[in-house]
């Protein structure tokens, strides 16, 4: 009497089905959320891409928020007293007023790490601890990829806005490449030189409205060889006191910055604000310029 073969299943092989199984049913309940599900729930307040669901941010787009405010900043020495994600700090008070002051507008996560010099052998910023260096080439492929997920989502006015002079190229070049590819598409890409540029650190505001008086007086972005300034201080602490070592200085009698005294505290922080605002309303004016212009700039 013949004997039938029976099907032998290895234990490495029901694993793999079941993992493989498991791996097809989490695909297919993620592809069966329908992207036009009405939202369940009440939205948040904020401007910030990073801190919403994609349904806000769909919802958003529906409204009329099509234009994606990108900003680069930088990790980068800037003295012995405030940190070295300066102008990441900065930016995360100055995007937020910008969107709020557009009310089309919102944020996309900030760029951080921007080219500061050589790696090896290290040259400018990468000279000192803390500071991170991306190549050239690193940091426009980076923007590129960022700007074209935003368009591809439905953003139409795609503004890029840096904190940091060593910045500019290569937003100048994403912005150029970017929009010359895209052709007739309507999505546009907006380099927004003015934010950094127009009155840069607020050395004309800073003596003229709130008469602040930096010593020298000179509006470069190194004085007294700290890379500070009584704007910079400001506004970063706005956002947090502990980024300009406020606690500390003031115990070690250092609560200053270029001849002026950051004390009291709530006076600067106050200043600060001003200063956000003052950014916002320069920067969202060159945006409502550049996007009325149509071609990007």
């Amino acid at each position: 009497m013949s004997s039938i073969a029976r099907p032998v299943f290895h234990p490495v092989f029901v694993v793999l089905s079941v993992a493989a199984f498991t791996s097809v049913a989490s695909a297919s309940r993620l592809a069966a959320q329908d992207l036009d599900a009405p939202r369940p729930i009440e939205g948040s307040n904020t401007v910030f891409i990073e801190e919403m669901t994609w349904m806000e941010v769909r919802d958003a787009l529906a409204e009329g928020k099509t234009t994606a405010i990108v900003a680069t900043g930088g990790v980068e020495q800037n003295g012995p007293y405030v940190a070295s994600g300066k102008h990441n700090f900065v930016l995360q008070a100055t995007t937020e007023a910008i969107a709020r002051e557009l009310g089309t507008a919102l944020v996309a996560p900030i760029v951080k790490f921007v080219p500061e010099g050589s790696i090896d052998p290290p040259t400018g910023h990468m000279r000192y601890h803390a500071t991170i260096s991306v190549r050239q080439e690193t940091f426009e492929a980076l923007l590129t990829d960022i700007v074209a997920s935003l368009e591809a989502h439905g953003f139409r006015d795609i503004v890029l806005i840096g904190d940091s002079g060593g910045n500019v190229r290569g937003m100048q070049n994403v912005a150029a490449a970017l929009n010359e590819a895209w052709g007739e598409r309507s999505a546009r890409v907006h380099f927004i030189p003015e934010y950094y540029t127009e009155d840069i650190y607020s050395c004309e505001y800073l003596k003229m409205e709130l008469e602040i008086f930096q010593q020298p007086d000179e509006c470069v972005a190194t004085r007294n060889e700290y890379h500070d300034d009584y704007h910079y201080s400001s506004i970063i602490a706005t956002v947090d006191p502990e980024h300009i070592r406020a606690e500390q200085r003031m115990a070690a009698g250092l609560f200053s910055i270029n001849g002026v005294d950051l004390s009291p505290l709530e006076k600067t922080i106050e200043n600060g604000r001003r200063l956000v605002g003052y950014r916002a309303e320069i920067t969202a004016r060159a945006i409502r310029a550049a996007i009325a212009d149509g071609p990007g700039r």
